[in-house]
């Protein structure tokens, strides 16, 4: 199989590049390294370098190999600095996805999986959440990968292009087999926050709330291993390759782990004190968010297998302590 990943040099991308080419596949990457990063980007990859809004460098990937799969993942994805600068989110989120979109249409590529994430959901009515929760996004980030998901429902019906949306839950966690030796770009996440604060390059962990109704009084979520989320691309371009039907599948762990939680594992495994401060909870955070990826399961074959706390842990920790000055 020929799959370009957009994005492919990101957090997420270089982990589904490397699953496609540990399965003998060829693997394209666009990105234009505003997050990316070249030390992840394993060998045998082709590499196209720019951006999904250059439409000329855009139709000269398209038109280098005859692709059979675009990979989008070439999207921001901070939510709160969604909230502060719309206008960024709409350009590259709303308005690239849209270029790509198109552009595959215009060369002739029927499979298009998307990289969206549960932030299309919003404050959960119930738990866990499944396909069915209504979509009502509480900030930007979220409200742009709504509007790319109806985009292509409106150009499955008008143009036959075929699509998976993969609804990630919170990715976290670095391959397996320690071929990943760069850190994520600017995290803004909990578990990039604690290993920062491991190595000492933060003073402490902020834990906003510990009076939610939950096990430990800290929030609760479903944390999601990227390695578990490149296995679910590859079988989604599987699943394109013989159904022609759209698909959009959460991909989450089904296992909520609270801040307290997280933070207990990385000092057993740092070995580090990893100072903490509570704090007020933020405006807006659920007390817990948890998947159901049973349709996951049934329509692609997919279950989280790496997605627990000490492999997460352990597996971000080999990262960060390779990278300690």
């Amino acid at each position: 199989m020929k799959v370009l990943l957009c994005g492919g040099a990101g957090y997420i991308g270089t982990h589904v590049a490397l699953e496609f080419l540990k399965r003998g596949d060829t693997v394209g990457i666009l990105d234009d390294f505003s997050s990316g990063l070249r030390k992840n980007i394993q060998e045998g990859s082709l590499l196209f370098e720019g951006s999904i809004l250059d439409k000329a460098h855009l139709n000269h990937t398209l038109r280098a190999v005859e692709w059979d799969c675009v990979i989008h993942l070439a999207a921001f994805k901070a939510a709160g600095e969604s909230m502060l600068d719309p206008a960024k989110y709409a350009h590259n989120n709303i308005g690239g996805s849209l270029q790509l979109i198109a552009a595959c249409v215009e060369h002739d590529i029927k499979n298009f999986i998307l990289s969206s994430s549960a932030a299309v959901y919003g404050e959960p009515e119930y738990l866990p959440i499944d396909e069915e929760h209504p979509t009502n996004p509480t900030n930007y980030y979220g409200y742009t990968k709504l509007v790319i998901e109806e985009n292509l429902a409106w150009f499955a019906t008008l143009k036959g292009l075929n699509y998976v949306s993969l609804r990630y839950f919170n990715a976290a966690g670095y391959d397996l087999e320690g071929q990943m030796k760069g850190l994520e770009s600017n995290p803004a996440n909990l578990i990039p926050v604690v290993m920062e604060t491991a190595c000492g390059l933060r003073p402490l962990v902020e834990i906003f709330g510990e009076d939610y109704p939950t096990s430990d009084g800290t929030g609760v979520r479903d944390y999601v291993h990227t390695s578990d989320l490149a296995v679910a691309h590859a079988l989604a371009a599987d699943y394109l390759e013989t159904h022609q039907e759209p698909l959009i599948v959460n991909l989450g762990s089904e296992n909520g782990l609270s801040v307290r939680q997280i933070i207990d594992e990385a000092r057993r495994v740092t070995q580090r004190t990893i100072p903490e401060k509570i704090v007020g909870r933020r405006a807006g955070d659920p007390a817990q968010l948890v998947a159901s990826s049973a349709l996951a399961e049934e329509k692609l074959g997919w279950k989280a297998r790496y997605s627990s706390v000490k492999t997460i842990i352990e597996t971000t920790w080999r990262v960060y302590q390779a990278n300690e000055v």
